[in-house]
């Protein structure tokens, strides 16, 4: 069953986030479904107005703006965060901790049924190898970075808050790509054109990815269905593929799509991790705000192997990925030369606005 071939009953629906890549991806489903969608964001994001979305500016940590956003709703995609893997606690705790908390007290003074909440699964991720678990895998003790931690207490957060009033669900779409990607092909990119990319760790790990149309889809799918009987209700999901792939593959089959020449350098996984304990020691003492070059969570992240069992959400909302990893890489490509002949006649490219 496709996108086209279900239904979402919605006067009106909220998208947190609604100009970022993600949020975007679902705001352009909703309004394929015929839904009025209302998007909340700190940017102006002229491009929505003129597709016929109602933008919304403000800051999720802004309880009150927070609350006329979601008047007149009836649903709500909470997907706007504070990513990344370095800042203050504080830098992440406002929006992720107290955003979601502002977004949920909202939904209640409104009378809003369906919450559907953007989570991650870094929330589960304490820095070993995580291969085909499901979601009865526990969160960790410790975390290496403020975002996982954050978003664990808001994906928490979130699926306490479900009720008979309230249903809510929280999905983790993993490493997330596609056209308009605004964090991490253009990483990709500005460090193979440094040519300070490499792969860390032996080069074999497997991961779970996701493509942008799908992790919208599903966000969707999810929504369709909610309600406070549904098998949803009160529980998080993992999305992805549904094909984990050697990391270091993904990579390059990404860099080619870019008409870019493979990564060959790598790092063995240890001295990377304490290249970022030593970068993250010397960024604090000397209160370098730039994010440092390697960090003890990325170097976890890109050694070491996660993907998931995603037969939960096929069982319980009818999630399949749609579109295809070849097929998402030819669309990749695609854009991005269209981005780059953009870029070359003087014109801002999509990539930098989204």
């Amino acid at each position: 069953m496709r996108a086209s071939d279900f239904n979402i009953e919605s006067s009106r629906a909220l998208v947190t986030g609604g100009g970022g890549f993600l949020g975007g991806a679902i705001v352009r489903q909703l309004l394929g479904q015929g839904i009025a969608v209302r998007s909340f964001a700190r940017g102006e994001y002229p491009e929505l107005a003129a597709l016929g979305v109602e933008v919304v500016r403000g800051d999720l940590a802004d309880e009150e703006r927070v609350a006329r956003a979601c008047a007149g709703c009836d649903l709500v995609f909470h997907v706007a965060a504070r990513p990344g893997v370095w800042g203050s606690h504080g830098e992440f705790f406002g929006p992720n901790v107290h955003g979601t908390k502002n977004v949920i007290a909202a939904s209640h003074r409104h009378g809003i049924s369906r919450l559907v909440y953007t989570s991650s699964p870094s929330v589960v991720f304490g820095g070993r190898d995580m291969e085909g678990v499901d979601e009865s895998v526990p969160y960790p003790t410790r975390y290496h970075a403020h975002y996982p931690r954050t978003k664990a207490i808001a994906e928490r957060m979130a699926l306490k808050a479900n009720s008979a009033k309230l249903s809510t669900v929280a999905l983790r779409p993993h490493l997330i790509w596609g056209p308009g990607d605004n964090h991490l092909f253009p990483r990709l990119i500005n460090r193979a054109r440094e040519g300070s990319l490499k792969i860390v760790g032996d080069g074999t790990n497997k991961v779970d990815t996701i493509y942008v149309d799908n992790a919208a889809i599903a966000h969707l799918r999810a929504a369709a269905t909610l309600a406070p009987d549904a098998l949803q209700a009160g529980k998080a999901y993992f999305v992805s593929q549904g094909e984990p792939v050697v990391l270091s593959e993904m990579i390059n089959r990404m860099l080619d799509a870019a008409g870019m020449a493979p990564v060959t350098k790598s790092v063995p996984a240890g001295v990377a991790y304490a290249a970022g304990a030593v970068l993250e020691a010397v960024h604090t003492v000397l209160r370098i705000k730039a994010e440092p070059r390697m960090t003890r969570f990325l170097a976890r992240e890109l050694s070491t192997s996660h993907w998931f069992d995603i037969s939960a959400a096929r069982r319980d909302f009818g999630y399949e990925p749609e579109v295809t990893t070849e097929e998402g890489l030819v669309r990749l490509a695609q854009w991005f030369a269209q981005s780059e002949a953009r870029s070359d006649s003087g014109k801002e490219p999509e990539a930098a606005r989204a």
